[in-house]
């Protein structure tokens, strides 16, 4: 197995056309809360891509959960990641990532990790790492969603920031029926943020 990406709470390796992606023990924590929290966090990943499969959304099909050894085996998604590609066609691929996001949140699934370093272009765009991601219907889980989606949209993509965001706005109102309520909300959280960098 080659090791594909490592970082702080897990390794993933690729095994011909799967992905094993293993949570590390962290050496800070008691042994006990450790194993607790990984074996929750893995199954709670495992859930959401079970959910996705449900809903016919691109992303990772899982394969097998084993929450002993810390670890959840997925179809591996050949591609370029979005981060490298927007630039060709930033407001057809922005759009795309924008109705799939609402896709998400109609099904009150949140990524809580929206960075196009975490999208595959392929056949159309696949979200993967649902590491960090949960259940909620929530509006503000969903605007916090989107807002992670912006800073990371303006940090990595500046150049095409605007067009971007706004594509993504646009696909995001045709993927999530409601999405007036995220968008009111997530005036409120952007208003947050320039109020904490005062």
């Amino acid at each position: 197995m080659t090791i594909i990406a490592q970082g702080a709470e897990a390794i993933l390796r690729k095994q011909e056309n799967t992905v094993v992606k293993e949570r590390i023990a962290k050496e800070y924590r008691v042994p006990a809360l450790d194993s607790k929290l990984r074996r929750a966090r893995t199954r709670r990943e495992a859930k959401i891509l079970e959910k996705l499969q449900t809903i016919n959304f691109p992303a990772p099909r899982l394969q097998k959960m084993d929450d002993k050894q810390m670890h959840i085996v997925m179809d591996f998604i050949d591609g370029s990641t979005v981060k490298e590609v927007l630039h060709q066609n930033p407001n057809a691929l922005a759009r795309e990532i924008g109705r799939k996001i609402g896709i998400l949140h109609k099904h009150n699934i949140i990524h809580a990790d929206l960075t196009t370093s975490n999208m595959i272009q392929n056949s159309e765009i696949h979200f993967i790492d649902f590491g960090l991601s949960f259940v909620s219907d929530k509006v503000e889980d969903k605007a916090v969603d989107l807002h992670l989606l912006d800073r990371a949209l303006e940090s990595k993509h500046h150049d095409i920031y605007e067009q971007c965001i706004t594509a993504a706005l646009e696909g995001y109102k045709e993927g999530n029926p409601g999405w007036e309520a995220v968008f009111a909300r997530l005036d409120k959280v952007e208003m947050r943020g320039r109020n904490k960098k005062k």
